[in-house]
């Protein structure tokens, strides 16, 4: 009797793949956040806009659950 144990070279399964993806679009998601701030002018400096919550708080919260997903993403066993 042959088991069918097909091995097609891939080191995780679809599902791990697709976690992946995921993963990586909250990660381009938390980084997306932190854009922006800037200024035409070299003499102006808005502090309020540059240390908002949204940058200072929440986009690093978003890339660490990202990555955090990621690591899920690639320990999750394929089922086959």
């Amino acid at each position: 009797m042959k088991e069918n144990n097909e091995n097609h070279g891939f080191a995780l399964g679809k599902q791990n793949y697709i976690l992946l993806a995921i993963g990586f679009a909250i990660i381009l998601i938390g980084f997306s956040l932190m854009v922006g701030g800037g200024t035409d002018d070299p003499k102006v400096f808005n502090a309020e806009e540059l240390f908002s919550f949204r940058r200072i708080t929440l986009a690093p919260i978003v890339i660490l659950a990202g990555f955090i997903f990621e690591i899920y993403a690639i320990m999750k066993k394929p089922n086959n």
